[in-house]
């Protein structure tokens, strides 16, 4: 029997008994996503390669460099408004008023007269009076003509010694009545005199407290009316002590030329916020500090032809205290204040490399800050791009759009003295802003 042969089928493909058995079509469908993501991933650390490699460029701010100025220095404090003159018009005498002869509001003149008082009683006391000076007049005539006659006969010894001194005294005694009875006259004179009531001062009066036919007194409390002087006006202003103090430091320091002992110009700067077209000049210093409110008051007299001031009024009055020759200014806007409030500025070094920096401002100039220190001259601050910076980056730096105008004249003496509120408010306001929020401006006026 032949050896077994297994049976060959030769219309089959003969399979290959070395080379592996190739993977399936839904294999192949399988592995397409695993490699798109592998070439996907190789790609993406690629890319991350090429970006480390080439750094972004320097943010791009803008700078200030600062340079010292001459600057005038103003103080700027609140104030009110006071009438030059301030006259109340009291009756003299009693009486029954007849007419009023102005008109309220009006301006009259001094020596005016006001108010007619019925004189009817006050011309009868002066006829009395007058008759009797008459009389003692003529008794004064015969007592004088005795005395002398009487002198005459006591050197012949026609009349005693006696009756000659009783004649002398008699005509010295009607002298005396003469005398009396002139006073009389002239009293009666003046109260006739006072039932016209007149303006012991000239300016515009007051509204009228009585009509014709009121009753009034001499001396009442009430005033039948006022009379105020509006030309020139007192402006009334307190400076503190603190101010005052650190001012004087300033000056022995220094720091402030051109300030003089004669007297200063004041200018006012209205509620409204609009200058006073009228200089006026500083005319009352206070001696004593007042307790309440620890400041001395100042008083500054001021043209007011046109009328425009009134009394009580609130106005600010502006003093030249002097001229700082080497001020550093910085715009408002430059300035940051961090969570305790203290002010920074954002230098840029000589390397282009950012430092915050505190400052200590002395006053607002316009929309400016006048530096006291922190600061010097060459030093370049940011002024914009404020949030393209922080610490130690370097940064592109190129001219700030802000801060290079003119500035106008400082409106307050010293950091942390008291100011008045509203706008170019002395340096107080320094103390007193409210904190802002890290890195962020300071807006132009913001104290």
């Amino acid at each position: 029997m032949p050896p077994y042969a297994p049976s060959v089928d030769l219309h089959r493909p003969a399979r290959s008994l070395v080379s592996p058995a190739l993977p399936s079509r839904s294999a192949l469908w399988a592995l397409g996503p695993l490699v798109l993501g592998l070439g996907l991933g190789m790609a993406g650390c690629g890319d991350r390669k090429q970006t480390a490699a080439a750094p972004p460029p320097p943010p791009e701010v803008g700078v200030l460099t600062l340079a010292p100025r001459s600057q005038a220095i103003n103080s700027e404090l609140p104030g009110r408004t006071a009438a030059f003159m301030n006259a109340e018009v009291r009756p003299q005498v009693n009486g029954i008023v007849q007419k009023r002869l102005f008109t309220e509001g009006s301006q009259v003149k001094a020596g005016q007269v006001l108010y007619q008082i019925d004189p009817s009683s006050y011309r009868a006391a002066l006829a009395s009076a007058k008759a009797t000076l008459s009389k003692t007049q003529a008794a004064a005539r015969t007592a004088r003509v005795n005395a002398e006659r009487n002198a005459e006969l006591v050197k012949i010894d026609a009349v005693s010694r006696q009756v000659a001194q009783e004649s002398q005294a008699q005509a010295a005694q009607s002298q005396a009545d003469v005398a009396g009875a002139q006073a009389a006259v002239e009293a009666a004179q003046i109260n006739l005199d006072y039932t016209q009531v007149k303006a012991p001062i000239a300016g515009r009066v007051n509204l009228s407290s009585v009509t014709a036919g009121a009753l009034v007194t001499a001396n009442q409390a009430a005033p039948l009316t006022t009379i105020v002087q509006l030309d020139p006006m007192y402006v009334d202003f307190t400076q503190s002590t603190a101010e005052l103090l650190g001012l004087r430091r300033d000056i022995d320091a220094g720091r402030y030329q051109g300030v003089a002992d004669q007297v200063l110009p004041v200018k006012l700067v209205l509620e409204d916020g609009t200058p006073y077209p009228h200089q006026g000049k500083l005319a009352f210093s206070g001696l004593i500090v007042n307790p309440g409110t620890g400041g001395v008051t100042l008083r500054a007299a001021v043209p007011n032809p046109g009328g425009v001031l009134m009394p009580g009024m609130y106005v600010r009055a502006q003093l030249p205290v002097g001229v700082q020759p080497q001020a550093l200014l910085i715009p408002q806007k430059s300035v940051v204040r961090d969570p305790s409030g203290r002010a920074n500025v954002w230098v840029v070094g000589a390397d282009d490399k950012v430092e915050r920096r505190p400052v200590t401002l002395a006053q607002a100039i316009g929309s400016q800050w006048m530096v006291e220190d922190g600061l010097k001259s060459g030093d370049r601050i940011v002024v914009d791009g404020f949030q393209r910076v922080r610490p130690g980056i370097q940064v592109k730096p190129v001219a700030g759009s802000a801060g290079t105008g003119p500035a106008t004249a400082a409106s307050g003496p010293r950091a942390g003295a008291s100011a008045a509120p509203g706008a170019a408010q002395g340096p107080a306001a320094a103390a007193s802003a409210a904190v802002v929020a890290q890195n962020a401006p300071v807006a132009p006026g913001q104290r």
